[in-house]
């Protein structure tokens, strides 16, 4: 249910807007799996190589895990989206920011933003958490 303070901009107004906004979190962690394997031995690396992990295979694992949790965020968002998966999503969201800025704080300052590009997620997902039953 949304709230009378909340500008009207953020309401999701039918289910077709749910969806869209869904949608559109789901396309994020299905990119961002198919970035990071793509780019396992070549950007993830290098931003976890400047982020201090210099073991391959550790860095490796930590790929794979992202690849894992990304997965499970996208699965839950098509199989089970809810509170708890928009939760879960944010959750993940919010410790992997604070994991990236304690690494890399730099991260805040890139042009394209990858970090705060993180806000608007955490709102689209306030705003499906809010809305759902």
């Amino acid at each position: 249910m949304t709230s009378p303070a909340m500008p009207t901009a953020l309401r999701p107004h039918s289910p077709d807007d749910a969806r869209l906004l869904r949608a559109s979190l789901i396309a994020v962690w299905l990119i961002t799996i198919a970035a990071s394997l793509l780019e396992c031995n070549g950007q993830s690396l290098a931003l976890l190589r400047q982020g201090g992990v210099h073991s391959l295979p550790l860095a490796h694992a930590l790929i794979a895990a992202g690849v894992a949790l990304d997965a499970a965020l996208a699965l839950a968002l098509i199989w089970r989206p809810g509170r708890a998966a928009y939760a879960l999503a944010a959750a993940s969201v919010i410790g992997l920011t604070l994991t990236a800025t304690a690494l890399l704080p730099a991260l805040w300052l890139h042009p394209i933003g990858p970090l705060s590009k993180n806000l608007p997620i955490l709102a689209i997902l306030a705003v499906l958490w809010r809305r759902a039953p």
